[in-house]
């Protein structure tokens, strides 16, 4: 086990892309939650497990590239964490970012900086950028308040549930 790190703050606006396009499956599995998170542009689907250990704690595994291996909350998390009430939401944020392709801006842009002004002057067509900017912020301090633990042997939750789930 170890904690993951804060993410990127982009992955933030990320995780709200994938609930305003209802990308997130949640199940209550009774001691933890799972949940599939298919990407944003559906050739893949992550993951995910998140076990509350107390009011600022919680393990979880996601087999996505940003927590398996570069060592941070990925956004198939966060969105979980915004489902369970852990992380807040905004439903206008949401669903500004809805149908945003973020592996093509992500390699088109190569800089998560970029990738992210691109993405808050596709939003600010419905939404305000301070709104934006302040909403993440929100996140991310919420965020620093957690302790989100990476649990590889989650993933044994993920395999015994997953054919009954899909």
């Amino acid at each position: 086990m170890r904690k993951l790190v804060l993410p990127p703050d982009v992955k933030i606006l990320e995780a709200c892309g994938a609930l305003g396009d209802g990308r997130v499956q949640l199940h209550d599995l009774g001691k933890a939650y799972m949940a599939i998170v298919t990407s944003s542009s559906g050739e893949k689907t992550y993951r995910v497990v998140v076990k509350r250990i107390t009011e600022n704690i919680v393990e979880a595994y996601s087999n996505d590239n940003g927590t398996i291996y570069r060592g941070y909350i990925g956004y198939p998390i966060i969105s979980v964490l915004m489902l369970l009430g852990l992380l807040p939401r905004n439903s206008e944020v949401e669903n500004s970012l809805k149908g945003i392709k973020w592996k093509e801006l992500n390699e088109k842009y190569r800089k998560y900086s970029l990738t992210k002004l691109h993405v808050i002057k596709h939003a600010s067509k419905n939404v305000k950028p301070e709104t934006i900017n302040s909403f993440v912020k929100t996140v991310m301090a919420k965020l620093r308040s957690l302790e989100v633990i990476f649990d590889e042997k989650l993933a044994e939750t993920v395999e015994k549930w997953k054919n009954r789930l899909t």
